[in-house]
């Protein structure tokens, strides 16, 4: 198998567990922790896959996880997100550049506005108690399948 496929595999695995954690968060609003390792522990396979230099490549994707651990952390620590939430998002930011990353957050916000909104009028309109309870892992996987089609994908249709 060539490195194209290879790559082609990884990201049909990507995406394959992106539309699983939809599949959950919108079923039970948990994304499990085995989904989330192993997105972070299939990324070393993509870096390998894409060329990535030990120094400074890896180390940067490093960084970009371990940044949007920290802020997503603190939206956790202030009740806006849940854990799987969290993990899902630093597991994504070991496998795009920082500027993929960014439109990945921006596309991931819009999104998220988007299913925020729909859920809010919906427990408004049934006049349903106690806060509105957001899957927002829908919205982290839908940014990060946009992603993969927009940059690894859209290039070859």
């Amino acid at each position: 198998m060539d490195q194209a496929s290879i790559l082609l595999c990884l990201l049909a695995l990507l995406g394959a567990g992106l539309v699983y954690a939809c599949w959950t968060d919108w079923t039970s609003r948990t994304i499990p922790n085995e989904l989330n390792a192993a997105i972070a522990l299939a990324a070393p396979l993509y870096w390998y896959a894409t060329g990535l230099s030990l120094w400074p490549d890896v180390g940067i994707q490093l960084a970009i996880a371990g940044v949007l651990f920290a802020i997503f952390a603190g939206c956790f620590a202030l009740g806006m997100m849940g854990g799987g939430d969290v993990k899902l998002i630093a597991a994504l930011g070991l496998w795009f550049p920082v500027l993929v990353a960014l439109n990945l957050l921006v596309l991931m916000s819009l999104i998220g506005g988007v299913i925020t909104l729909v859920y809010y009028i919906n427990h408004k309109a049934r006049k349903s108690e106690g806060p509105v309870e957001v899957p927002y892992g829908i919205a982290i996987a839908l940014a990060g399948l946009w992603v993969i089609y927009e940059r690894y994908l859209n290039h070859f249709g």
